[in-house]
């Protein structure tokens, strides 16, 4: 079939095999010339037994498709030559309908790092549940038999994304949202593909609503995913963990950082002490430590409809390309793994991974420093629907949301026909 983007209320209904097959082999292309020497592409398949010591060897990513965790993924087996086990929870293509963006995502990673030699099983499931840790356990194992090296696991990232989850004690299933917390709000936003300016706004979050994206978007999951890790004796002593967050600027704290987003965000980092109290090196020596990444604004395919962000996002890019500080998620991991969890200080002692007051590792220092908030604030003053365009960069935020879905991808011909299955 021939597969054109539907884009209904800045949400893409689909997406296209070939254009997220092409976007995964560029972000491998751009860890194999940065980091270099873990993975040497020929499919050797020594590159895991070869890796230094104190890089990760092993490595499970929850929430592997998309975004931040499908980077980490790519730079474990591509930059280092991990052996990665993966989890997902993704729609497959049918006969009249393509598949999701992480779907073929999983497919191009897999099938690359089969040609590259490298050790990689995904699994589909639901990570929140009992059964799907089971199976887990037992790829890691399998995964460590294939690569041939000890079944322990080095890195834990935990990057997931989901509206729901189902509690796996209770059976509740439970729903987050995005609002605000106390009182609506209302922003400027602007309209992704036409680049009409408007109003967007939310009513106050209930104390239910709060409670429930605390339960969805919060760190029991990622609590539960270590203890079950350290259950199956699957950990590491050099083990390093981490979660993704993100802050932003004072501008967006009412619908993010003080919202209900932002209380779920709390917990996370709630998570990540509890899981140095329990498997830390200070407590049993278990893991190295688990940190959370303040991670720099990207796009994704929820941010387009979150108020305010669209018009924040597209005016600091501009700001950061002419700064020459733009970072999309590969370049993120790239900088998070060689420049704060593997360096060689990091490596020889855990507590000497460069972090903020309250232990997170910020990589969100680029967009949050001083002479780029300023200019991204005034540009946002001034922006006005003639001036748009040349003071914000609303088409690379328009490229980018595509993009993510598989479509305005350089070289790909979206006039041809694909097989949906993306075999």
């Amino acid at each position: 079939m021939v597969i054109k983007p539907m884009v209904r209320n800045n949400i893409c209904l689909n997406s296209h095999p070939a254009g997220c097959a092409a976007v995964v082999e560029r972000q491998i292309e751009y860890v194999l010339e940065t980091l270099g020497g873990g993975c040497c592409g020929s499919g050797c398949g020594d590159c895991c037994r070869n890796a230094p010591e104190g890089v990760p060897k092993l490595v499970l990513v929850v929430g592997c498709s998309t975004g931040y965790g499908l980077a980490s993924r790519i730079t474990a087996a591509f930059g280092y030559g991990a052996a990665t086990v993966g989890v997902s929870l993704e729609k497959p293509a049918s006969d009249t309908k393509p598949g999701t963006p992480g779907y073929y995502n999983n497919l191009a990673f897999d099938k690359e790092a089969r040609n590259a030699g490298l050790v990689s099983i995904t699994l589909d499931g639901d990570a929140y549940s009992n059964e799907v840790k089971a199976h887990t356990a037992q790829a890691i194992r399998k995964a460590a038999q294939e690569a041939g090296i000890p079944a322990k696991i080095d890195l834990v990232v935990y990057s997931l994304a989901s509206p729901v989850r189902v509690d796996p004690a209770t059976g509740v299933m439970h729903r987050s949202v995005i609002k605000p917390i106390g009182k609506p709000f209302t922003g400027k936003t602007v309209d992704m593909m036409s680049g009409a300016f408007g109003e967007s706004g939310a009513e106050p979050a209930t104390a239910e609503e709060i409670a429930n994206t605390v339960k969805v978007m919060g760190g029991e999951d990622w609590e539960l995913w270590m203890d079950a890790l350290a259950k199956e004796d699957l950990l590491s002593p050099h083990a390093r963990t981490v979660a993704y967050t993100y802050i932003g600027p004072e501008l967006s704290w009412a619908i993010y950082k003080n919202g209900t987003i932002g209380k779920a965000k709390e917990d996370l980092e709630r998570a990540g002490r509890e899981i140095n109290k329990k498997h830390g090196s200070a407590a049993s020596g278990k893991i190295a430590g688990a940190w959370v990444s303040v991670n720099k604004a990207v796009v994704t395919r929820a941010s387009s409809v979150i108020p305010i962000i669209p018009f924040y996002i597209s005016t600091l890019f501009k700001v950061m390309k002419e700064m020459n500080l733009h970072e999309g998620c590969i370049e993120q991991i790239v900088r998070l793994y060689r420049d704060r969890l593997y360096t060689a200080e990091a490596i020889a002692a855990p507590k000497k991974t460069l972090v903020d007051s309250e232990n997170r590792i910020r990589i969100d220092d680029w967009e949050m420093r001083d002479d780029v908030q300023k200019e991204t604030s005034a540009r946002m003053q001034k922006a006005t629907a003639e001036n748009l365009e040349s003071l914000s960069d609303i088409a690379g935020f328009r490229r980018d949301f595509l993009e993510v879905h598989g479509f305005a991808v350089e070289g790909v011909d979206y006039d041809a026909e694909v097989d949906p299955s993306g075999v």
